[in-house]
């Protein structure tokens, strides 16, 4: 059978810290399978996660919430749309274009700096 491949740079491409606080029976375990297997711990955390996630994506429960999820972010967005078209009017004026895009802008830094 042949190892899973492990994509550093899978979504987005930057790789993030994520500190995890775990149990010293936990960590001794993780560390021999990192070192049955070569990896380091952090590559099998990741490996773990991914798998997780392919599962989490495959679950009709949680599709099923993220449809709703989906759709709740959908009217917000469609209600927040709204309001800068009363605004600034309903022609897409330069004005709300980039109201849009620096907030656009804002939200991304948001995020980077988390």
């Amino acid at each position: 059978m042949s190892e899973p491949t492990i994509s550093a740079t899978a979504g987005s491409g930057q790789l993030r810290t994520l500190a995890v606080r775990i149990t010293e029976d936990l960590r001794a375990q993780l560390d021999i399978v990192a070192q049955l297997t070569g990896r380091t711990a952090t590559e099998e955390i990741r490996l773990a996660l991914e798998h997780w996630i392919e599962r989490v994506k495959s679950d009709p429960t949680m599709l099923q919430k993220a449809a709703k999820v989906r759709a709740e972010i959908e009217r917000k967005a469609e209600t927040e749309r709204a309001a800068i078209a009363a605004i600034f009017g309903a022609d897409g004026s330069a004005e709300a274009a980039e109201l849009e895009s620096t907030t656009r802008s804002a939200t991304r830094r948001g995020k980077a700096g988390e």
